[in-house]
């Protein structure tokens, strides 16, 4: 019997052992782990709220240079095209004072349709082309302006274009300026 009761003391001995040692020695033990964690969990907090603060800002830059590029580039866009056409300026101011002294109209005209299709050339390059023939076609209006309807000098020609007052012109597949069609009626 003094064996069973031994092992009885020893082993409620190492269960007292057992629970003092899974619980903390005394309460500021606790508060201390406590706010240990606490302030992990508060410095996570403000390292995520940093993170967010700085992708924020960094995203409003963003949005406000993307901003002012696109205002830029609208303003912009055309000194391409215009630099472009400054030469055929320069070239009708040399024409208009040559023609001042030149007695000969054929030499003048060539002149003028030198400059013509060298400004031709130069918008051909920057993508705007010129509609195809338009005259016996039928009516589209999705790239044709009707300004007058005339009696149709024949049956097959009603609905058609039968004069182009004003040539049509594309930039890639936009219409830039419709043409400006008599269609037969």
């Amino acid at each position: 019997m003094k064996k069973k009761e031994q092992l009885d003391q020893e082993v409620n001995q190492q269960s007292e052992e057992q629970i003092i040692e899974d619980t903390p020695q005394n309460e500021t033990e606790v508060n201390l782990e406590a706010e240990i964690e606490e302030s992990k969990f508060e410095a996570e907090i403000a390292e995520l709220k940093d993170k967010y603060l700085r992708l924020y800002s960094d995203f409003e830059n963003f949005r406000k240079r993307s901003a002012k590029e696109r205002i830029d580039l609208i303003k912009t866009a055309s000194e391409d095209v215009l630099r472009d056409l400054i030469p055929v300026v320069d070239d009708f101011e040399r024409a208009s004072k040559a023609s001042e002294s030149e007695t000969d109209p054929i030499k003048i005209r060539e002149g003028n349709q030198l400059i013509f299709i060298k400004l031709v050339k130069i918008l051909e390059s920057k993508g705007l082309k010129v509609m195809d023939e338009l005259t016996g076609k039928p009516f589209d209006p999705d790239t044709q302006e009707a300004i007058t309807q005339v009696p149709a000098p024949s049956e097959e020609l009603k609905g058609m274009v039968i004069d182009v007052i004003e040539k049509g012109y594309t930039l890639g597949d936009k219409v830039v300026r419709y043409a400006k069609v008599v269609t037969g009626a």
